[in-house]
């Protein structure tokens, strides 16, 4: 009796929000898999987007690459939330959603995501040198380098975490063709940045108005950011990506230096149509206070990959056919 009500008072005094390691059993494969977030991975789809528009990958070498660059930034984006879940461990124990990281609620310790996020560190970097040389690694370390930053300072500071947000899908579509050997062209990098402002602009202006008051307890920038300047910078980037890409689609060039056939040009032109109706799609969606979460977005939302496919299918008869 005496120890059964022992065990009682221990229940009773045990804090509910921590894991029970008798009712809930430690899943480690599982909680270092959600640690991952390999929802986010895809983002690094971005990296077929170069060799794709080149026309290269109907051949097996550039698919071979593009897939290898692909597992590349998966390794090299989920270390990144190692380090970030880490550091932000103490801020998320007060966050009523972000407590349930792994790393927060400790079903993953600091040393074990620290030594893991070093483990896939290296093998991202040492995969870049293997599979293109310098030049790839000089790509992947620039985005580790810059993911590495942002966690410690540069989230915390306003305008410059947008460029660096940016600068990650930016830097994965290069890696696409510098892993492929897929010249780049200056429309290439135009087109990508503004896109990439867009999405994260977007994606600010989505949290500043889906969190409300609480917004700074889930990201501190967002408190230093009107609904004015966002609005702003939002209509800047959109504009900015639109019209880039009329001007890339109407230039006979593409986004690298492998221009398509000129007869079948006009599938690209015509691909002008679903980029801009999914940039007013998502606009809309911003202005009823919905799309904080992009890679949810892209996944769940049925219209946007309907647009998305058809631009696909466009553009891949363009270049293709």
């Amino acid at each position: 009796m005496e120890l059964a009500s022992a065990q009682l008072s221990a229940d009773a005094a045990r804090d509910p929000a921590d894991p029970d390691p008798v009712r809930h059993p430690a899943r480690p494969v599982r909680d270092v898999l959600r640690l991952a977030r390999p929802k986010q991975w895809t983002k690094n789809v971005l990296v077929f987007v170069a060799p794709g528009a080149a026309g290269v990958l109907v051949h097996a070498r550039p698919v071979l690459q593009s897939l290898a660059i692909f597992g590349i930034f998966c390794a090299a984006a989920s270390a990144c939330y190692f380090v970030n879940d880490t550091i932000d461990a103490e801020a998320d124990r007060a966050h009523p959603v972000k407590r349930h990281r792994p790393v927060a609620s400790g079903q993953v310790s600091p040393k074990v995501a620290v030594a893991l996020a070093v483990a896939l560190f290296a093998a991202a970097l040492l995969g870049a040198v293997l599979l293109s040389g310098w030049q790839l690694l000089a790509v992947v370390g620039a985005y580790v380098a810059i993911t590495v930053s942002y966690s410690l300072w540069l989230k915390h500071q306003p305008v410059i975490e947008i460029s660096a947000v940016a600068a990650g899908f930016v830097l994965r579509a290069i890696a696409g063709g510098v892993a492929t050997h897929v010249p780049l062209s200056s429309w290439f990098l135009v087109v990508t940045s503004f896109s990439a402002l867009f999405i994260v602009i977007g994606k600010r202006t989505g949290e500043h108005e889906m969190l409300g008051d609480e917004r700074a307890l889930h990201r501190s920038t967002l408190e230093l950011y009107s609904p004015q300047f966002l609005r702003s910078a939002l209509t800047l980037s959109a504009a900015g990506a639109v019209t880039t890409y009329c001007l890339w689609a109407f230039d006979k060039g593409g986004l690298s230096q492998h221009g398509s056939h000129v007869g079948h040009l006009v599938w690209i032109e015509l691909s002008v149509a679903p980029v801009i109706t999914g940039v007013l799609y998502i606009l809309r969606i911003l202005d009823a206070g919905r799309g904080g979460a992009p890679s949810e977005l892209a996944l769940e939302d049925r219209t946007l990959q309907v647009l998305a496919l058809i631009w696909a299918v466009l553009v891949g008869i363009g270049v293709y056919a």
